[in-house]
């Protein structure tokens, strides 16, 4: 079974030739950039941190009965 998460990250001009970027549906997933491409990457640096589960991050096991997802984001 496949199934696809579609996420909208929308551009706008952050001012001093910076470029900000945000995944409209995830609040907090906001960064910037020099560039359009360089404010993506960011913003997808962001939302695999808003992602990730607190016990990763601090290096504990998770629950026994839990999966495992992962997100493949396309250029």
């Amino acid at each position: 079974m496949s199934e696809e998460l579609h996420l909208t990250i929308r551009y706008s001009d952050a001012g001093d030739g910076w470029v900000s970027a945000q995944v409209a549906e995830i609040p907090g997933a906001i960064s910037e950039g020099k560039t359009r491409e360089e404010a993506r990457a960011n913003v997808l640096d962001a939302l695999d941190v808003l992602l990730t589960p607190d016990e990763k991050l601090a290096g504990e096991s998770g629950d026994e009965d839990s999966e495992s997802l992962t997100l493949t984001v396309a250029p």
